[in-house]
């Protein structure tokens, strides 16, 4: 069996440093010791919530920009759009048919969604968002990824795809392997503007295809306290000093945290965080700008890319098309 590593990021908004930080930073490095992986732009999971379909055109060229531009070769991997292989959307559905409902029901989003309604708690929800679990799991099942990339916050996600996949290795035959989450520290979140979370959701990224001016105006709108220059700060509960971080050899943080207790200004820790985060950004806004126009490339590659994954997407499903009786009459 080969191990295979798989990783998505939904094609909505723009893409930001955490996207790069949280999943395709990581991912480009864990793939080094696998034998195959598989990275995917998941436009279907876009439309869940994103009905304007320019956004999600341009949201699908960006996520696709800022892979290659971070250093993703489809030489060396299949790099491919969801939406490009139907095959996924079939196995969705025959996984729905073999998924609780109670599953589904004790989905976080699900949940988290249904809190906010008062007298309807399914109101405004759709069909798509209470059963985007099953096609997460198709995403991953589809070619038996072995280790799947997630947060601290996105766990549950693997577990119900094992949970599923053991419902139908067991009414069926054995025909998925159970991945594993590969999981990041929780310590390792990265923060945005807010100090929160950074999300597409929350409006608090830093957007990673951005140029050095934008980036440099992003940065100064972190939100720190009112300690003036030369007040000791506290470097432990700060968005700045988390940031940096992510950026920072070990040696830089120490003296970065030394600066902290001297007190150095607010203005003073954002333009050394920006000098930070620029100088890995340089390479990347360089492959950028370089690829932006051409779209004709990126279409090729997609298309290339899908046409290599739907090689063993078809088989698979055939497999699993007899497995379930949908065959040919004999």
């Amino acid at each position: 069996m080969k191990k295979r590593i798989l990783t998505g990021i939904t094609t909505t908004g723009t893409p930001h440093i955490g996207n790069y930080l949280g999943a395709i930073k990581p991912a480009l490095k864990l793939a080094e010791d696998f034998d195959e992986s598989f990275y995917f732009l998941a436009d279907y999971h876009a439309i869940i919530k994103n009905s304007n379909k320019s956004e999600v055109s341009e949201s699908v060229k960006n996520v696709a920009l800022a892979w290659l531009s971070s250093g993703l070769d489809p030489n060396k991997s299949f790099f491919y759009r969801q939406s490009d292989v139907p095959e996924i959307l079939e196995l969705s559905w025959i996984l729905n048919c073999v998924t609780a409902k109670g599953l589904m029901n004790r989905s976080h989003a699900y949940k988290a969604a249904t809190t906010v309604n008062k007298e309807d708690e399914d109101k405004g929800i759709t069909m798509g968002l209470f059963s985007y679990p099953v096609l997460m799991a198709a995403d991953i099942l589809m070619f038996n990824a072995t280790h799947v990339p997630v947060g601290a916050d996105q766990i549950q996600h693997i577990e119900m795809t094992r949970d599923i996949a053991g419902r139908f290795n067991h009414l069926y035959k054995k025909t998925f392997v159970l991945p594993e989450a590969l999981i990041q520290s929780k310590d390792e979140t990265v923060p945005g503007l807010d100090g929160q979370k950074m999300s597409k959701s929350y409006g608090n990224i830093i957007p990673l295809l951005s140029s050095e001016k934008q980036l440099k105006k992003s940065v100064a709108k972190i939100v720190t306290n009112s300690l003036e220059p030369g007040e000791p700060k506290d470097s432990s509960n700060c968005t700045v000093f988390s940031l940096y971080k992510h950026f920072a050899t070990q040696q830089m943080v120490e003296e970065f945290q030394e600066d902290y207790k001297k007190g150095i200004s607010w203005g003073d820790a954002k333009n050394k965080l920006f000098d930070c985060i620029n100088l890995e950004m340089i390479p990347i806004r360089e492959k950028y700008n370089e690829l932006y126009s051409d779209n004709d490339f990126i279409n090729d590659l997609l298309s290339d890319g899908s046409k290599k994954v739907r090689v063993i997407a078809q088989e698979m499903i055939s497999s699993i098309r007899s497995s379930i009786g949908i065959n040919k009459i004999s």
